[in-house]
């Protein structure tokens, strides 16, 4: 579905840091099908839109030697919402109990960004657009779709994303069988929330993409022919679609969704 404009409080748009971007430009093109577009920054970051139609799906960037350090070299994706006034989510932010890692600044004419953590400890970014919207495409094969957050601290995260965003929560259940929180606004599915479980390990609290395919079965294949790991079995849930948790071959996680038809 083609996109002309993100409702504010809404996700708009992902990145992946990668400390190998050859490897992952490879990938992502040839398993979703992507365009790559090279985009030179002023700071000479190494950075690359993925298109499809010309469209902006999302992005790749090199991965600085400092993030590194802090990541261990795990690949790290972030997710974006859009806002009308980063400034003023800055300081909303704060009030919130939340920290403003990188305050806004201009990205060019593009937009103005700001990174932050809620009180869980879970990075994400806040966009107000220039001339880029964002995603110009979602919920088709190639295109970010849904996106969820993993905290130790449901509540905490919940009143922090309430207040911020102006969303409302209710308790549902997931995929698995799980408790599912899912934020709305406005009437409108905004994400999905879920407390990390102690058998998946020691995982930080995260933000976690959702990337849309047109067949499950036939991208887990393909999936492994390029070297990445399928890491859980498909899932569904009724209404939304097939799902699968994967890694990329750099190690990067996401999970890929057919999801159900619905008329546009």
């Amino acid at each position: 579905m083609d996109v002309t404009k993100h409702q504010p409080g809404m996700f708009s748009f992902a990145d992946l840091g990668t400390p190998d971007l050859p490897g992952s430009k490879q990938f992502y093109t040839a398993f979703l099908d992507l365009e790559l577009f090279e985009i030179p920054l002023p700071d000479g970051t190494e950075f690359c839109m993925l298109r499809k139609r010309g469209r902006s799906a999302f992005s790749l960037y090199a991965m600085p030697d400092e993030m590194k350090q802090m990541t261990g070299g795990q690949p790290v994706w972030q997710s974006y919402f859009t806002v009308v006034s980063a400034d003023e989510t800055s300081a909303r932010i704060k009030e919130l109990g939340g920290t403003v890692a990188q305050e806004p600044i201009d990205v060019m004419d593009a937009g103005r960004l700001l990174v932050a953590q809620d009180p869980t400890g879970a990075a994400f970014s806040v966009w107000q657009p220039g001339t880029q919207i964002g995603a110009e495409i979602f919920g088709e094969h190639g295109a970010l779709a849904w996106n969820e957050l993993y905290t130790r601290d449901t509540e905490t995260a919940a009143q922090f994303y309430t207040g911020l965003f102006g969303w409302s929560v209710e308790k549902t259940q997931s995929g698995d069988g799980g408790e599912y929180n899912l934020f709305s606004l406005g009437g409108r599915p905004a994400a999905g929330m879920m407390e990390i479980r102690e058998e998946w390990g020691p995982m930080p609290p995260n933000w976690s993409i959702y990337l849309a395919v047109a067949d499950l079965d036939a991208s887990l294949q393909r999936l492994q022919d390029l070297g990445g790991q399928q890491i859980s079995p498909a899932m569904a849930v009724d209404g939304v679609g097939r799902f699968a948790f994967i890694c990329d071959p750099q190690g990067a996680y996401s999970t890929i969704i057919e999801p159900v038809p619905h008329d546009e």
